[in-house]
């Protein structure tokens, strides 16, 4: 038996696609839900003879042929200013041993990488040039092919140039619910 659709007077109606929308809150919410693993995205600034890295979990894998990565970053960010300066930088994938390595490039208002750098373990990047966090699960090192403006974030394509696995059996370390988490 066919029913007529509601009317948009009707209490159960579907919300216009003009006035959808969720609100910041409730879209943090909803993805707090989603389970992600914590990687380091790091980038040597030339012109300052420094390094800097930002703690994320948006990050993924786009192609296998070519290897292309996305990492996403706040539109207006430093990470953003050197990417958009640098066309090479690296990604570290963190296990549980690295939780406040994570908890440290994750903090804002940061005043110095430098000071975040100098007890980590870490090696350059021979291709670019970026630190490569010790005892990651895996590295990858990238070179930028597009940069794609998406809302408050710049999304960032790489054509990855090297990858390793310089600690394939670690834990990785998850972030799920506005926190840092094990694995299993």
């Amino acid at each position: 038996m066919y029913s007529s659709p509601q009317s948009p007077t009707t209490p159960n109606a579907p919300t216009p696609l003009a006035e959808a929308g969720a609100t910041p809150e409730e879209f943090r919410a909803a993805l707090g839900q989603l389970a992600a693993g914590v990687s380091l995205v790091t980038v040597h600034d030339a012109e300052e003879d420094e390094d800097a890295g930002m703690t994320a979990t948006s990050f993924l894998s786009v192609s296998l042929e070519p290897p292309l990565v996305l990492i996403s970053v706040r539109e207006d960010s430093r990470m953003d200013d050197l990417l958009t300066r640098a066309d090479t930088w690296a990604v570290s994938l963190l296990g549980e041993e690295h939780r406040t390595l994570a908890s440290r490039f994750a903090m804002k208002g940061r005043l110095s990488d430098r000071l975040l750098f100098a007890d980590a373990a870490w090696q350059r990047g021979p291709h670019s040039g970026a630190p490569l966090i010790d005892g990651a699960l895996a590295t990858v090192e990238c070179r930028t092919e597009q940069r794609i403006p998406a809302g408050d974030h710049t999304l960032v394509l790489g054509r990855v140039l090297a990858a390793r696995t310089p600690a394939p059996a670690a834990r990785p370390l998850m972030y799920f619910r506005a926190g840092y988490r094990q694995l299993g």
